[in-house]
């Protein structure tokens, strides 16, 4: 059984679920919608760029979570997954993931984004592993830290390797489709790298290294 890995966010999703969350909770009333979106809007363009403090932004998000009860932020998710998720899978997305289940592969996500916000994508995407970046809870509340290393840049490559002494897979004959050159740790460890609706640097190192470059948003290749 082969390995079929994808990003979620700007790869399965035409957007970013974990800035959409912030854009959520903006319409909702439920942070200060000026101060907010400066920082939400800074983070984002610093991952984009490279440069993100991860544990900066990871407590930043936490914060506003840990304000909560799971009753009322498990209200807002499943608001959010409907409103501001579903309408952002991208087109091709179902066909990719089912193509991967017919050939008897083991589909995972993995994805810098908390676990959190994804659990209910992943679940509504039908693919039932997740790796994600884990948020502190303490007696079914959460405390506003992270819990462990972020699953983001070489994190991915952590939390894979730990997975598979898990589950007993491996690398061999497996498959990771990203569209942020902040996955070329994980990307340079799988058999057939894929990089989907790419930004510029991972397009420049696809091209260099001849890996496919796919859209799941348009039928052409990019």
């Amino acid at each position: 059984m082969a390995l079929a890995l994808f990003d979620l966010d700007n790869t399965l999703l035409a957007g970013d679920s974990d800035h959409l969350w912030g854009e959520y909770l903006i319409a909702e009333g439920i942070v200060d919608a000026k101060e907010y979106k400066t920082r939400n809007d800074q983070f984002y363009h610093d991952y984009q760029q490279g440069t993100l403090d991860i544990f900066a932004y990871l407590s930043f998000q936490a914060g506003i979570l840990a304000q909560y009860d799971r009753a009322t932020l498990n209200h807002w998710r499943r608001d959010y997954l409907q409103r501001m998720i579903v309408p952002i899978i991208a087109p091709h997305t179902p066909a990719l993931l089912q193509w991967h289940r017919q050939r008897g592969d083991q589909l995972l996500i993995i994805t810098a984004t908390n676990r959190f916000v994804t659990t209910p994508i992943a679940e509504y995407l039908g693919v039932d592993a997740l790796l994600a970046t884990e948020l502190e809870e303490i007696d079914g509340r959460f405390t506003g830290q992270p819990d462990g290393i972020p699953c983001f840049r070489e994190g991915k490559v952590l939390h894979l390797m730990q997975w598979m002494k898990q589950s007993g897979l491996d690398l061999a004959d497996s498959w990771f489709y990203s569209d942020s050159h902040n996955d070329l740790p994980l990307l340079g460890e799988v058999a057939f790298p894929v990089a989907v609706d790419p930004d510029a640097t991972l397009r420049t190192t696809a091209q260099e290294k001849a890996w496919p470059i796919i859209s799941l948003r348009t039928p052409a290749a990019g």
